[in-house]
């Protein structure tokens, strides 16, 4: 069992002394730790190698206790998988160099098996949840169909994601199969993550924003509506849509356990656009973080006040950013297991 399982608890919506605290990206950038190991291995070498995988995802939770781990990873281990050269290009981001563009290009695309072709995801896992030692529960995470969709057609990141939508739009039968073949691997993929043993899931649909509410609905939500159908039953699912605060409604009936929320939704709105009676997550900007420690714990104890400290998860509006101070991380983790009610 779980020895600290607040967050699983929040996640049933269950009465809490105080809220649960993790960060997205926590596994990451802003620590020393990380960029020791960053220094002598590439990203997907990272990714790849489950004692790196594992040693990075338990840094945070070593320096700061968060009540949740991580897994470190990427999205885009899934298109990889699918047959896609992604590389990581250092101070450039994800580079595909052969972007999805026409029908042939889908059909080349595969479903993979998972088991095999992402077996080094399942490993990590296995040796996280040795190191973690039921401290904490551990969180798996994958990207939207929509948001790996965004990468796999742009063939790099994006202000606009114009040639993702240009695709969708000129050539929606494509797109759909496309979407599908990445539902499916994505699907399951997860599953086999529960099974190697995380305590929850997260779909992070990190474009979703750059859709209007009715393209949205086509081309990303009901997507993510298949994922959590058919992992709901296993495991606790979270879905965080950034910019997508119209789309809220909707989340809230889907059958996830929480719904993260960015940092341009105020509490009182994402509670009324979800009718009160889901778990929330968020929505902390993690360009506050650069605010003085002190200024960050009183505006973090307003953050919970607002939500309330039940059915809610302490959460940035999306992750944290690299050159956060120590010391104002920290200040937000403590905050949060300092507040009373």
């Amino acid at each position: 069992m779980i020895k600290n399982d607040l967050f699983l608890r929040a996640l049933k919506g269950e009465t809490v002394e105080r809220p649960p605290v993790w960060m997205m990206r926590q596994a990451g950038r802003y620590l020393p730790e990380f960029m020791e190991i960053k220094q002598k291995y590439d990203f997907f070498t990272r990714c790849r190698t489950p004692e790196l995988a594992s040693e990075i995802t338990v840094q945070p939770i070593r320096r700061y206790g968060m009540d949740a781990a991580i897994l470190f990873s990427d999205i885009l281990v899934i298109p990889q998988a699918m047959n896609i050269e992604v590389q990581m290009k250092p101070n450039f981001g994800p580079y595909l160099p052969n972007p999805i563009r026409t029908q042939k290009d889908v059909d080349s695309v595969i479903v993979p098996d998972v088991k095999e072709a992402l077996d080094y995801v399942y490993q990590a896992i296995k040796q996280t949840k040795e190191k973690l030692n039921d401290e904490v529960p551990l969180i798996g995470f994958a990207g939207s169909p929509w948001t790996i969709l965004c990468y796999c057609v742009q063939g790099q990141g994006s202000k606009n994601f114009d040639k993702a939508k240009e695709f969708c739009f000129t050539n929606p039968v494509a797109a759909h199969q496309l979407l599908q073949k990445i539902t499916d691997t994505t699907i399951a993929y997860l599953k086999e993550k529960v099974k190697a043993g995380v305590n929850a899931v997260q779909v992070f649909d990190s474009w979703g924003g750059m859709l209007s509410p009715v393209d949205y609905q086509e081309f990303s939500w009901q997507y993510i509506q298949q994922i959590i159908d058919a992992l709901k039953d296993e495991t606790p699912v979270i879905a965080f849509g950034k910019g997508c605060w119209f789309a809220l409604d909707t989340m809230a009936k889907s059958g996830a356990s929480a719904l993260g929320v960015d940092w341009t939704c105020s509490a009182k709105n994402a509670r009324y656009l979800t009718g009160g009676n889901i778990t929330l997550q968020g929505n902390f900007d993690p360009t506050r973080l650069f605010s003085p420690p002190a200024e960050i714990k009183k505006m973090v104890h307003q953050m919970i006040n607002d939500f309330g400290k039940d059915k809610y998860i302490v959460n940035l509006g999306h992750g944290i950013l690299p050159n956060i101070p120590l010391e104002n991380a920290k200040a937000f983790i403590d905050a949060v297991k300092e507040y009373k009610a």
